[in-house]
């Protein structure tokens, strides 16, 4: 079996920089990194990657902006080139799921390539969800042996909402939200 192929997006990249004990899901990001290191999965990121985390470093972090773009390009992350497919998948989601082009450049990549397309922005995932190859990185788990991924997490206890059964740990944590603001809106 091939490796597969993991698209990580900005928001998984800068936690691979950013300091751990502030960001949620940092510890599920650095993961994905080692196993990218460790070469138990393949990374392909769009050309777009370096200006999107490099903006928010630069702007949000100055003083550290070198050494953490620096840090970031020596991982040497495979930017794969626009293709005419690329193009055509990207326009596609965008239309069909009403999502920006940004984000969706890293979905369709993964989409394309045959990889799945990690991402922190649970809003996102769960809007794009019907169109396969998203998964929150807080759901993500490296291949156990030859690459194979990971059983789904379990399922909320007996009398949990219905609505949340089948459903990944952070989707559930998401919808779940969303539930109750729908609730304490009525």
């Amino acid at each position: 079996m091939s490796i597969p192929i993991v698209v990580p997006g900005a928001s998984v990249l800068l936690k691979w920089v950013l300091p751990s004990e502030d960001e949620p899901y940092a510890d599920n990001a650095l993961q994905l990194r080692s196993a990218i290191v460790d070469s138990n999965v393949y990374a392909l990121v769009p050309p777009l990657w370096i200006y999107e985390v490099g903006n928010t470093i630069a702007r949000s972090f100055p003083d550290h902006a070198q050494a953490w773009l620096s840090a970031l390009m020596k991982f040497a992350l495979e930017e794969a080139p626009v293709s005419k497919p690329w193009l055509t998948k990207t326009l596609e989601l965008v239309q069909l799921h009403d999502v920006t082009f940004y984000d969706v450049a890293y979905h369709a990549l993964a989409i394309v390539n045959g990889g799945t397309f990690v991402t922190i922005d649970c809003r996102y995932a769960t809007k794009t969800a019907t169109s396969g190859s998203v998964v929150l990185v807080g759901d993500w788990r490296p291949p156990p042996e030859p690459a194979t991924w990971a059983a789904p997490a379990a399922e909320p206890p007996p009398g949990a909402n219905p609505v949340l059964r089948g459903r990944s740990t952070a989707d559930r944590q998401c919808l779940a939200a969303r539930l109750r603001l729908r609730d304490a809106a009525y």
